[in-house]
């Protein structure tokens, strides 16, 4: 397994490419469950029935040289340069994009350290715009991503959170709203609607509903103010009367007011 490992990695460095196609690196780690070569963890999961846990990694393999020595920035042999960046506690090795660890999240984020900050509560690095700006939901990020099911906190893939403090996959956020416009846990609105509704508001006052229904009232709840209000019934959408959003649900039945039957 070590010999088919050092082929695929010459074979690799020879067409110019180092590493694979999650990271760029310059050397391969030593897998501590099996003791097998892979260029990163994320090679090692797709192809083993276990996974590998980084922290544990003490070796790592040479590219060029093929040496087997601790895992560390430079080859000891021929001075290969394993990554722009090294970590000595995740054994991250990559080109240099601003990485640092994070004491907290226990893993290596990508930076500018001074952009992001990392919420006690969250359990989560987030950008320093959001400080003080967002909804708070413990640990938030220990929760899979709703729509793929996949780990956010460890993930590759930037977070996206949403006005009401759930976190989504950025790659997914963008799926979903090709779909919808809510949080898929409790379907707030995910993005500021504020132009929508009052475009709404045109449509609802361009459509009037037959006679019948003219003077009919529902009470409603609405999902972004969590208000409830009593409005006229409209098919095209009913607005909250407390923030004014259509994001709403009937709550109850349609009413016609007794001088109007």
């Amino acid at each position: 397994m070590a010999a088919l490992a050092l082929e695929d990695g010459a074979r690799g460095q020879a067409r110019g490419r180092r590493g694979c196609e999650h990271y760029d690196r310059g050397c391969l780690l030593k897998a501590p469950c099996c003791d097998k070569l892979y260029s990163c963890r994320l090679c090692h999961d797709n192809n083993e029935d276990h996974l590998l846990d980084r922290f544990k990694v003490k070796e790592v393999q040479c590219i060029n040289c093929e040496k087997i020595q601790c895992a560390q920035q430079t080859c000891e042999e021929c001075s290969t340069l394993f990554g722009e960046y090294y970590c000595s506690m995740c054994h991250l090795f990559d080109k240099d994009k601003k990485q640092y660890h994070c004491e907290n999240c226990g893993i290596c984020r990508i930076g500018p350290k001074e952009d992001f900050f990392h919420c006690l509560k969250c359990n989560l690095c987030l950008t320093v715009n959001l400080q003080g700006k967002h909804k708070c939901i413990e640990n938030v990020s220990r929760q899979n991503c709703p729509i793929c099911l996949e780990d956010i906190h460890t993930s590759r893939i930037v977070a996206r959170v949403l006005p009401c403090g759930h976190l989504l996959h950025r790659t997914c956020y963008e799926e979903m709203l090709k779909e919808g416009y809510r949080c898929p846990l409790c379907m707030r609105s995910a993005l500021d609607m504020t132009s929508y509704w009052r475009h709404l508001d045109d449509e609802v006052a361009q459509t009037p509903m037959p006679s019948e229904y003219q003077n009919m009232t529902v009470d409603i709840l609405c999902r972004d103010c969590n208000g409830k209000s009593t409005v006229q019934f409209h098919i095209l959408g009913m607005k909250c009367n407390i923030c004014e959003s259509y994001n709403t649900v009937q709550s109850g039945g349609c009413r016609i007011s007794v001088d109007q039957q």
